[in-house]
């Protein structure tokens, strides 16, 4: 399901639902029983695997995959620019992967050129500054293990 009021320029399963007001570029791509909740938005080069929910008021750019069973809180930040500039030519992009069954907590911050491991954590708030190893629950700032 499309909701009308949403601007879904990518190839969407059937199983997939795409809220109101987000944006999809055409090149995404989205996998089967994904739920992306209202005012979302949805780069080119983005990876979205199946059984994936991210929730309202998330913006994924270019290089970021978010693998099977991910779960993404309310306007969780994601990045893809370690040093942004306006117009930089210099400007590199940074790929983050989400790996399968993460969860990241609502208004967490997730820095450029990461990975968080299987099954890991994010509590709410938190500031994801380096790799996440699997099955391992991170909170603050910067992001911990507990």
């Amino acid at each position: 399901m499309i909701h009308n009021l949403s601007d879904c320029k990518a190839k969407i399963p059937e199983s997939t639902n795409i809220w109101q007001f987000c944006v999809i570029f055409p090149n995404a791509k989205i996998g089967e029983n994904c739920n992306i909740c209202a005012n979302s938005l949805v780069e080119n080069d983005v990876i979205i695997g199946n059984n994936v929910t991210i929730k309202s008021g998330v913006q994924l750019w270019d290089g970021i995959t978010l693998e099977d069973n991910v779960f993404i809180g309310p306007n969780a930040t994601f990045t893809n620019d370690l040093y942004p500039r306006s117009k930089n030519p210099d400007w590199k992009l940074q790929r983050t992967i989400i790996k399968k069954g993460a969860s990241i907590g609502a208004n967490a911050t997730i820095l450029c050129g990461i990975t968080i491991g299987e099954n890991a954590m994010i509590g709410a708030g938190s500031v994801v500054t380096k790799d996440v190893p699997a099955g391992e629950t991170w909170i603050g700032n910067p992001a911990h293990k507990i």
